[in-house]
């Protein structure tokens, strides 16, 4: 199966409302793995990914275009 990872991702730009949770969420489902998503009251959005390492980086990969209203400016990752 591979190495199990859990990262923290914090996406900055115009990621609310523009259903960027949703779309984190579904594709997330899609790769098979965990997913939990949430608005920052600083206008970012946190999301967290849990599952096979190499799901997982595609994954923040994918983040950097979102949905096709955001615009990501920037995105830290925090590997846990």
């Amino acid at each position: 199966m591979g190495a199990i990872a859990r990262v923290h991702v914090i996406i900055s730009g115009q990621v609310q409302g523009v259903f960027y949770r949703a779309w984190a969420k579904s594709t997330a489902q899609k790769l098979g793995l965990f997913c939990k998503v949430e608005n920052l009251e600083s206008g970012q959005v946190k999301a967290v990914f849990e599952g096979n390492i190499r799901l997982v980086e595609r994954m923040i990969k994918k983040c950097f275009t979102g949905p096709p209203l955001a615009k990501v400016e920037k995105i830290e990752v925090i590997w846990k």
